[in-house]
């Protein structure tokens, strides 16, 4: 499953340069697909829709650190484990229950950001 930062996060930036996909953008800040993969032109993201990967996208929060589900694999294909959650001094870096992913789902996802 991806991984999401809760609200107990301290805004420390630590996990942010961690992630191989890009996937952990600063409270307020719009994230695209494209932002650190290889994906060009139409994407679909896991609710079915298709947009383009430069497309800005609404901030997922405001106030703290955030991960685009869409784009978390868990660091599969890259770590042993999430990095971010590695790094994280507040241990705020958890398993987001609302997308459970197998490995296998994580390793296609990998795929399909890093052509």
């Amino acid at each position: 499953m991806a991984i999401k930062i809760t609200e107990e996060c301290i805004n420390c930036g630590a996990c942010e340069p961690e992630c191989p996909n890009n996937a952990i953008y600063e409270g307020g800040v719009e994230w695209r697909v494209a932002d650190g993969t290889t994906v060009k032109g139409s994407f679909v993201l896991l609710d079915g829709t298709l947009i383009d990967a430069d497309t800005a996208n609404a901030p997922i929060s405001v106030d703290t650190y955030y991960i685009v589900p869409n784009k978390c694999t868990e660091c599969q294909g890259f770590h042993e484990e999430p990095q971010c959650a590695a790094v994280c001094p507040v241990d705020c870096c958890v398993p987001d229950e609302m997308y459970v992913e197998t490995v296998e789902q994580l390793m296609q996802k990998k795929e399909k950001l890093h052509v």
